[in-house]
């Protein structure tokens, strides 16, 4: 007997999108091929649907603790089930950074009983604590370390070189970087400053600032022998020169770079584009498409970050930076599978595969047995349109309202448990710390 049988759907297995059963047992895949009737307590028809791993979203914002009109824990991962997510990475730009290991335990405590899916906190580098990152990021409920070398939101920030380069020779998981030039920042901030427009943002945070500090972090951690993880790549240029240091360096993109072009973006949303680093032209965003499409690209993060309608409205540059986006992003991706810019089986590589193959995620990410049973049910011929009313942010908006979509998140199944359901969020918040190969705690005899 199978605590859940899932019947007739297509499934995407490591050979490939076939038509299979699924059991689960105590949380686990169970059983992958045919399954006699009457073998689940409880069933699933999943005829005309397809059954993805669950997809992993490793770079979000959840502000917590934010006050009680900011986004938190509970209500950034209700919005990730409903959007399909079974996990999520958050940052440590809060208040206060998970950049201590009694942050980090508040951090976890937190989420007990109130986040709906799967989670792990990066740890904040800074330059104060550079020597206690060796510890840290081997702290249970930790994915890794994350540096800015740019400011962003927040007040982490490591710039100087020397800094930089302690921070990676300081451990030896894979540190993720946030990589803008802040010198050349602060020398072009009188661009932003004159304009007064967003059209503004991608010549103040230019190529040459994304490009500048890519090139210096990949050589900074080649001299320390230290993998890195480069977010949210914007340029072309980043893209041509990463894709000779792969050995070293693997490499994010967000839908937002995908999906929205300068100026036409910044011309009809306003501030509400703005993000850094910048969404930039069609020429760039050409370049990450087929960064997409020859493999150079790693992982798709939304980089969820939930500013309020009203501090978006603040006039530019005083505006902050950054988009919701964990519950847009599956079925924005979904629709660019629909429309033929990649494929259904890339997609789920850049969401599930290569978080597990980038992070060591322990038992998630792949529809295997014995891996934790985390599906993401989704209708491909499902037409449907982003409405204000299905965001559960708190943030209140979406650049993306309005956006019509083929391609839908309708079921979000966590260690076999159903926690989201044709768009109802369903039972109580089960989310718990994910487990990582390189941390995994040993037994005692």
């Amino acid at each position: 007997m199978y605590d859940l049988v899932i019947r007739g759907g297509q499934v995407m297995l490591p050979a490939g999108l076939l038509p299979c059963d699924i059991g689960v047992r105590s949380g686990k895949i169970a059983k992958l091929g045919p399954i006699p009737a009457g073998q689940g307590a409880t069933e699933l028809d999943a005829t005309g649907l397809t059954i993805l791993p669950g997809m992993i979203d490793t770079q979000v914002h959840f502000r917590e603790p934010g006050g009680e009109h900011k986004e938190d824990l509970a209500t950034g991962s209700k919005a990730a089930v409903l959007g399909g997510i079974t996990g999520v990475f958050e940052m440590p730009n809060t208040n206060p950074s998970t950049s201590t290991p009694e942050a980090l335990k508040d951090k976890l405590d937190r989420a007990k009983g109130r986040m709906w899916c799967e989670h792990a906190f990066y740890v904040g580098a800074t330059p104060d604590n550079i020597t206690a990152l060796p510890s840290l990021e081997r702290l249970p409920g930790a994915c890794g370390v994350k540096l800015f070398m740019g400011s962003s939101t927040g007040s982490l920030l490591v710039e100087e070189p020397g800094a930089i380069a302690g921070v990676l020779r300081n451990g030896h998981r894979r540190v993720a970087v946030h990589a803008e030039d802040e010198a050349r920042l602060r020398e072009r901030n009188p661009i932003a400053q004159s304009a007064g427009h967003p059209r503004a943002h991608p010549d103040w945070r230019d190529p040459t600032t994304a490009l500048n500090a890519t090139r210096q972090i990949v050589e900074l951690a080649r001299k320390s022998g230290r993998r890195i993880h480069v977010l949210h790549i914007s340029t072309g240029d980043e893209m041509d020169y990463l894709v000779d240091h792969k050995d070293i360096a693997t490499v994010e993109v967000t839908p937002n770079h995908l999906t929205l072009t300068a100026p036409d973006c910044y011309d009809r949303l306003g501030t509400n584009a703005q993000m850094n680093p910048p969404v930039r032209d069609a020429t760039h965003q050409a370049r990450i498409w087929q960064a997409v499409a020859d493999g150079t690209v790693d992982i798709l993060g939304s980089d969820h970050a939930p500013h309020t309608a009203e501090e978006k409205a603040k006039a530019y540059p005083g505006s902050p930076s950054g988009m919701p986006g964990v519950q847009t992003t599956l079925p924005l991706m979904l629709t660019h599978v629909a429309e033929g810019r990649l494929t259904l089986q890339r997609l789920v590589d850049l969401m599930a595969h290569g978080p597990n193959r980038v992070f060591g995620i322990a038992n998630k990410g792949r529809i295997a047995i014995g891996y934790d049973a985390d599906f993401t049910v989704v209708d491909l011929m499902a037409e449907r349109v982003i409405e204000q009313d299905w965001l559960a942010s708190r943030a209140g908006w979406s650049p993306y309202t309005g956006h019509k979509c083929k391609g839908w998140p309708v079921g979000t199944i966590i260690r076999g448990h159903h926690v989201m359901r044709d768009g109802e969020v369903l039972g109580t918040a089960i989310g718990e710390p994910m487990r990582f190969h390189d941390t995994l705690e040993r037994t005692t005899d």
